[in-house]
């Protein structure tokens, strides 16, 4: 089916042309949606090229749009605004396109593998404590983020790297060996991660006490920080630890798996998954032996104590670190050797998106300019999603001292408190215990998701439970709501949806819903192209609530024209799809029935 835009822009070329005899730049002749004060569904901006034609903003536009009317049979009429041209489509065209929509299959997505291999890097997480709300934000943007770009034709690959080397899983290696317990998942009942977890605030405790000792003692705070036994003792494991000592190794292999047996069951309960893993302890070698080559090469140099630096202060930016003196690595070592993992393992990769708070935002800028001076012509392909911290009404999360929302918590806590919100609304009459609990999770999770979603992914964001599980406004249960309503229209209908009829007569709510489901392709590709779930999530949103005000004003049921309740039958149906698949992109279930 042909957009109407490119209808209209070929209508707007021609009338330039033969009426006002001038040739329009492509780049004026953008069309915008008509604002919602204004009759109409497209907007001409004329202001660009009126001095090309000689005359004022509003004559110039009345005369296009008489044109437009007269040789388009899609443009009804037209409304002018000073300088703006509203132009008003036929509901002949939107039946046209209802009537398209219904009949494609899987509707808004593009060919699966039509566009260019990109890799998302999302969780990444350390194995030293349990995933908490702000790693619920990552996966959740991750994987959506990686779902809407495949529905947007990329081929794509979903990894993470988990960070399951250096001093700080040493930390809570050493707290545990400290405590003299040799607890275990098994021993204790807790999850692996949370265990491990645990021990990494029991060690920030005793650092702690240790330099408030220190500098009792007569210390400043910086040599109390490095000074304290408990920090000494995290180093001479992580130096042990790259010695392979058998011992150290065994204790690190030994807590990692609590701690990869607890996120494993997390990510099942978030609905998330990965076709790739790295693990940092894999391929921070392979950044060390790139560091030695860059060092050969003058890229990088060495301090007289043996440790080796970038000096980037050239470019804005500062020295940076890639090896101590002790040897041992940094984050940004192995970051270099897993992006040229990567690249190397996946010869069709041609974008690599790393989601990753904005708290590393200098982070991944020190590190694409390395990879620039190393010579990868393909770090100019890697893009990272900058994505707001997740903050609490009480204040920030702290992990070191125990104070985050813990992932399994907040689930678990999401499904019982849709329970108690879907009980009261009394409704599930005849459902099998298995199927409401299915429902409450559901419901529960897919709150959770759409409130941390539907913010834009740069800004900031103040997650409220209690808000995110509201049966009204812009929440996930008001979606779902919405879409159980379809499945019951569907059901009452008791038939199968026939086809569009032409002949049949449409209202406005009506037309509005099909100009909005229209929309569908576009924001998938702008969300994809923008790396924003935001933009499906509100979208999702306008398409429930027009949806209500079409179902508000057209009484289905009763409607005793056939062709006119087949139509609307039609709506229903087309419009439950694409909600379905549209929330699907976002992680988020729907439910028959509410």
């Amino acid at each position: 089916m042909k957009k109407i835009e490119d209808i209209i822009i070929q209508g707007i070329r021609d009338a330039l042309s033969g009426t006002l005899n001038i040739v329009v730049e492509d780049k004026f002749l953008a069309l915008q949606k008509t604002k919602k004060e204004f009759e109409g569904s497209l907007t001409l901006v004329v202001f660009p090229f009126v001095k090309q034609a000689k005359m004022a903003p509003e004559k110039l536009a009345n005369i296009l749009g008489e044109v437009l009317v007269d040789s388009v049979e899609e443009i009804d009429s037209f409304n002018v605004v000073k300088g703006f041209l509203n132009l008003v489509i036929s509901a002949a065209y939107w039946k046209n396109a209802l009537e398209y929509i219904s009949d494609t299959e899987q509707y808004g997505f593009s060919k699966p593998n039509s566009k260019p291999h990109c890799m998302v890097e999302y969780s990444s997480p350390n194995t030293n404590k349990p995933l908490h709300l702000g790693h619920l934000r990552n996966n959740f943007l991750g994987y959506s983020v990686s779902e809407i770009r495949k529905a947007n034709g990329h081929e794509v690959t979903k990894v993470q790297i988990i960070n399951d080397r250096g001093i700080h899983i040493c930390k809570s290696m050493q707290a545990w060996i400290s405590s003299g317990l040799e607890e275990t998942p098994e021993s204790t009942g807790m999850k692996g991660d949370k265990l491990v977890g645990k021990y990494y605030v029991e060690f920030d405790k005793q650092y702690k006490k240790e330099i408030a000792e220190l500098i009792g003692e007569g210390q400043d705070k910086g040599e109390a920080e490095r000074n304290a036994s408990s920090i000494e003792a995290a180093r001479e494991l992580l130096v042990k630890w790259e010695s392979k000592d058998p011992e150290v190794y065994a204790l690190w292999e030994k807590m990692n798996q609590w701690v990869y047996d607890g996120f494993e069951k997390t990510y099942d309960d978030m609905g998330v998954d990965f076709d790739r893993i790295y693990y940092e302890s894999e391929t921070y070698l392979l950044g060390k032996s790139v560091v030695m080559d860059g060092l050969a090469s003058g890229v990088f140099e060495q301090e007289d104590d043996g440790s080796i630096w970038i000096d980037l202060t050239a470019e804005g930016l500062d020295k940076k670190i890639l090896l101590r003196s002790d040897g041992t690595a940094v984050y940004m070592t192995q970051d270099i050797g897993t992006a040229i993992k990567r690249f190397e393992e996946f010869p069709s990769l041609k974008e690599l998106v790393y989601i990753v708070g904005n708290e590393q935002d200098y982070h991944f800028r020190v590190l694409f300019l390395i990879l620039k001076k190393l010579g990868y012509v393909w770090a100019s392909d890697c893009y990272h999603l900058s994505y707001g911290m997740v903050d609490l009404p009480e204040g920030k999360m702290k992990s070191r001292e125990g104070t985050v929302v813990d992932a399994d918590d907040l689930m678990l806590q999401m499904s019982e408190t849709a329970k108690e919100i879907t009980e009261e609304l009394g409704k599930l009459e005849g459902m099998e215990e298995s199927e409401k609990n299915e429902l409450y999770r559901m419901i529960g999770m897919g709150a959770l998701k759409y409130y941390l979603l539907k913010v834009d992914p740069k800004k900031r964001l103040l997650f409220n439970p209690n808000e995110s599980i509201d049966f009204n406004g812009n929440t996930g249960p008001f979606i779902q709501y919405t879409y159980a309503r379809m499945q019951s229209l569907m059901s009452r209908y008791g038939k199968a949806i026939p086809n569009v009829s032409h002949d049949a007569g449409c209202n406005s709510s009506e037309l509005a819903l099909i100009e909005l489901l229209y929309d569908f392709p576009e924001i998938i590709s702008n969300a994809s192209d923008g790396y924003s779930p935001a933009l499906l999530a509100n979208y999702l949103f306008s398409l429930a609530k027009t949806f209500n005000s079409f179902y508000q004003s057209s009484n289905i049921m009763k409607e005793t024209d056939g062709d006119i309740q087949g139509n609307r039958m039609v709506l229903v149906q087309v419009t439950a799809g694409v909600i379905k698949r549209g929330m699907k992109l976002l992680g988020v279930g729907v439910p028959d029935r509410m």
